[in-house]
């Protein structure tokens, strides 16, 4: 990202609705003027000849593994819907959302873009939650010809796809998400560091990845590998391979982690009573809702991931983000799940280029994304031309049951805390 501040990630805020009507539609004025703050100037809406409601399509997992945070990407995108449309939508046209639920199958995915473009024929498309639905999904989405902004796919896969019309609302490439990680490691002291390692990772071209990356990086630094395994995704009980790790007795633990197996991974470990001196869970852990609710709150201190949104950002409109999703969902600003955030700046963009160029099609997206930078709750993006941001990741800690930003030092609100983990012996 391009100069954000640092604040604490985000989880899943929900919260009663009435009373906060009104100052959610406050904020959402404010957020929409907000995320039109484009560098270049506006072209009036009178350029677009098309009054009716521009529909977007999008397929998201509200049931299957991916549900949490399928949900979340849910709430980002009818935030960003609500807010634009009380200030009067995108070039005077209403935003209209068509969500659709793909059971976090990459065959129902497929499905659904197929009838959101032909049957529904809507006008433009956001992308799913997962690198395992994404590939699918942009491969649709390229071959009618459709831009394909998504908030949550950003393995290996997604990128040697080189599909010109996708473009990742992230930091990118996911797989360096673990990068931020190993450089803090390689930055203790030699005395410091840990001399062995496991790398148990789930079998998703989002997750593994990422376990690998950083196996590669502290095995040329001479950290030992003693422990290797990829888990199939159904696997919902994670004590044989918690088991067969802590047999190996490593100091460090690197998990490619998605929501549901990262929860499975430390149940197992509490399970077994086996702590390693150190964790990192590429995803899940980095939850500060859904994490301590399916662990235990107890068990989350010490645990490193990594973090892209940060809710005290100083990036395009984050503020009023926050006072908008906390008016509509309730709950406060460290109760977001980033998941959130990169939906809605899906939808950012949309308005940064309609202003731009007073023309909101997909063959406007496509062109003009690919040329400049775009202010966004995730900091300022550009794209190459496989689609990934050019940005960084934070390191980010569960410390006193709050996550907290902790490498490196520009962006930390705290310094890492070594230690024994809480269930450990």
């Amino acid at each position: 990202m391009s100069n954000p501040s640092t604040g604490t990630s985000g989880g899943v805020g929900r919260g009663r609705r009435g009373v906060r009507t009104t100052a959610a539609a406050v904020a959402a004025a404010g957020l929409a003027l907000a995320g039109c703050s484009s560098s270049s100037a506006a072209k009036p809406a009178a350029s677009s000849s098309v009054q009716g409601p521009l529909t977007i399509g999008i397929s998201l997992s509200l049931t299957g593994d991916f549900s949490d945070s399928g949900k979340a990407a849910q709430r980002g995108y009818k935030l960003w819907a609500q807010t634009v449309n009380a200030a009067g939508g995108v070039l005077g046209r209403h935003v209209v959302l068509d969500i659709v639920d793909d059971t976090s199958s990459p065959t129902q995915v497929v499905t659904n873009y197929q009838n959101l473009i032909t049957k529904n024929h809507v006008d433009l498309v956001f992308g799913p939650f997962s690198s395992l639905l994404t590939v699918p999904a942009s491969q649709v989405a390229k071959r009618y010809g459709y831009a394909f902004l998504e908030p949550a796919g950003g393995g290996p896969a997604v990128f040697s796809q080189a599909l010109h019309n996708l473009f990742f609302v992230q930091p990118a490439p996911v797989v360096q998400q673990g990068d931020v990680f190993a450089d803090y490691i390689l930055s203790l002291p030699a005395s410091e560091r840990p001399t062995t390692a496991a790398y148990p990772a789930l079998d998703d071209p989002f997750a593994s990845p990422i376990a690998a990356e950083v196996r590669t990086r502290l095995e040329a630094a001479g950290i030992r590998t003693v422990y290797q395994q990829i888990y199939p995704a159904e696997a919902t009980d994670l004590t044989s391979v918690v088991s067969a790790m802590s047999a190996k007795k490593p100091d460090l633990v690197v998990a490619g982690t998605q929501s549901a197996d990262a929860y499975a991974l430390v149940k197992a470990m509490v399970q077994l009573k086996w702590a390693p001196k150190m964790l990192y869970l590429s995803n899940g852990a980095n939850d500060p809702l859904n994490f301590p609710t399916n662990v235990g709150a107890g068990h989350v201190n010490g645990i490193f991931s990594s973090g892209d949104w940060f809710p005290t950002a100083t990036t395009s409109g984050n503020a009023a983000f926050v006072a908008a999703y906390t008016a509509t969902f309730g709950g406060t600003g460290t109760s977001i799940d980033s998941t959130s955030a990169e939906a809605y700046s899906c939808g950012q963009l949309v308005q940064e280029v309609a202003a731009k160029t007073g023309k909101v099609d997909n063959a406007t997206l496509i062109s003009t994304l690919h040329s400049g930078s775009w202010p966004t709750l995730e900091g300022d993006l550009s794209w190459n031309s496989a689609g990934a941001a050019n940005s960084s990741y934070v390191l980010v800690q569960w410390i006193g049951g709050k996550l907290l930003p902790v490498f490196p030092a520009n962006r930390a609100q705290s310094t890492p805390v070594l230690g024994k983990l809480p269930w450990g012996g």
